[in-house]
């Protein structure tokens, strides 16, 4: 896979001390800047791991309420490799000075705060609470098994994280990989979106590691009503999903899993 992967000589070291280092070749992870600019103006700066960059930017613009489909986008234009140049439909406002300082500074953090918090249930266009989907636990601790299964980086590098958007019967519709466990979920947004598939209504987004904040908010904006993680979420994540009637489970390893917000929507 080209572009996502480098190889790179290291030096195998065991202990206790066996038949002494092994020098050997390794693949890491590709990580690079990805520059988003809309109009031709610097928005955003994320490090990422090439590849699906086009649904990176659209996902980006999704999650953060700039666009809510693929009518709002006139076209996304890589340039130089490393920067995504988004032209806007007409008629199609762009992010304000808020959101340009914000994501200049940091395309990381995400947003904080009581006032934020309150600020994302006003701008999300989905009311993922009405969204009747039911899923079974047996279901939900199949899936973490056939997202590893499908990484095909990971298998390689053992250094990506994952988002993994799958049916209520576990189906997986789609696969992101990268160093970004933020932009691994923009990535899945923005197929999403470049597909006509908004709102992500009956559907299940898995991620590889925690559930942050950040990642709860992309979720409600994409339309998701059921976010699970293989590992624990944190409180102001948990505290989102159950304001905003999305189903929220943690831990998910095994034959167990915590569920931390909208217990409703598991069967059985």
């Amino acid at each position: 896979m080209t572009g996502r992967t480098a190889r790179r000589r290291v030096l195998r070291v065991s202990v206790p001390a066996g038949s002494g280092p092994d020098p050997r070749a390794d693949l890491l992870a590709v990580e690079e800047p990805l520059e988003i600019r809309v109009g031709g103006m610097p928005l955003s700066v994320t490090m990422r791991t090439p590849g699906d960059d086009i649904d990176l930017a659209a996902g980006f613009l999704a999650a953060e309420g700039v666009i809510s489909s693929a009518a709002d986008l006139s076209q996304i234009k890589m340039c130089d490799g490393n920067v995504a140049d988004v032209t806007l439909a007409p008629g199609v406002s762009g992010p304000g000075d808020r959101l340009r300082r914000q994501f200049v500074t940091t395309s990381a953090c995400g947003v904080c705060g009581r006032e934020s918090i309150d600020a994302i249930r006003v701008r999300a266009r989905y009311n993922v609470s009405a969204d009747p989907v039911r899923i079974a636990p047996g279901t939900l601790a199949g899936l973490p098994d056939r997202l590893r299964a499908a990484q095909r980086v990971f298998a390689s590098t053992g250094g990506l994280h994952a988002a993994g958007l799958f049916t209520a019967e576990g189906h997986l519709l789609a696969l992101r990989e990268d160093v970004g466990r933020h932009n691994a979920v923009d990535k899945v947004i923005g197929w999403a979106l470049r597909g006509g598939r908004l709102p992500l209504a009956g559907c299940v987004l898995l991620v590889s590691g925690r559930a942050s904040f950040e990642l709860t908010q992309k979720a409600l904006m994409a339309g998701l009503p059921v976010l699970a993680a293989v590992s624990a979420p944190s409180s102001l994540a948990a505290e989102l999903a159950a304001e905003s009637g999305m189903t929220l489970v943690g831990f998910l390893r095994g034959s167990s899993m915590n569920v931390y917000a909208g217990p409703d929507r598991l069967t059985g």
